[in-house]
């Protein structure tokens, strides 16, 4: 399928590894033109030479996506470099896992700041360069625990369940503006945050980035025009919410 996608612009947040780094793969495939970030050099400079290798033109930054002025810099980086942006992919490093009664506020915050309030701010600062082109894609990042939670990841839980809230009252405000905004929410898959809590030796069958990297792609496309305030669980059925 053409997704309608060359020479397109996106910003990927937190994208030189895991599911982030799949997203602007799968991206840099359909020809699309890349600003990427990191905060550590080293994973950041070889994600850049990866995707490079692929023939994509993509501007690489160092900076926390955290950080509340890095979705309006990476944005203003988009624009100068490539004289406008498409795209939006939203993403943070997920948090630790917790049951609910042993999470501080300070933990609660935190989670809430990154797996939250990260995402409003890349649409907050994208929104005007998407609104004066009339079209825009923004697929956040998030989690399946958007549709089951997980007793074990109670921040994740609080923080992506509030950014799911927030998203799905904000798509409904970008109806018929050639804008849309959506979540696309991955279950256990091959990652180094799998990894580190332990999901990988549980036992249970582990999803492709790379496949889920194709599905954001989709949802980014021209095709996907009509899918809006839609949150999309990849976790090859694990999730028995309705």
């Amino acid at each position: 399928m053409e997704l309608g996608l060359k020479g397109r612009v996106a910003v990927v947040a937190a994208s030189s590894k895991g599911l982030g780094r799949a997203v602007a793969e799968a991206l840099a495939d359909e020809g699309v033109r890349l600003v990427i970030s990191a905060r550590g050099a080293e994973a950041l400079a070889h994600a850049e030479g990866a995707l490079k290798s692929r023939g994509a033109e993509v501007v690489a930054v160092r900076a926390d996506v955290t950080d509340p002025g890095t979705p309006e810099h990476l944005v203003s980086v988009a624009i100068d470099s490539f004289g406008r942006l498409d795209i939006v992919v939203p993403n943070a490093g997920g948090p630790p896992a917790a049951g609910a009664l042993d999470c501080d506020d300070e933990a609660i915050l935190k989670a809430v700041q990154a797996n939250l309030l990260t995402s409003v701010r890349f649409v907050r600062a994208s929104l005007p360069h998407f609104r004066a082109a009339g079209w825009g894609r923004i697929c956040c990042i998030a989690s399946s625990t958007v549709a089951q939670a997980n007793p074990s990841l109670a921040l994740s839980n609080t923080a992506r369940t509030g950014l799911w809230a927030w998203a799905k009252t904000a798509a409904a405000d970008l109806r018929e503006t050639g804008i849309t905004l959506n979540l696309a929410c991955p279950g256990y898959h091959a990652t180094d945050r799998m990894i580190e809590l332990g999901f990988t030796t549980s036992g249970r069958p582990m999803g492709d980035p790379a496949d889920f990297g194709k599905v954001v792609a989709f949802l980014c496309s021209q095709q996907a025009a009509n899918v809006n305030g839609a949150r999309i669980v990849v976790d090859g059925g694990e999730s028995l919410a309705l």
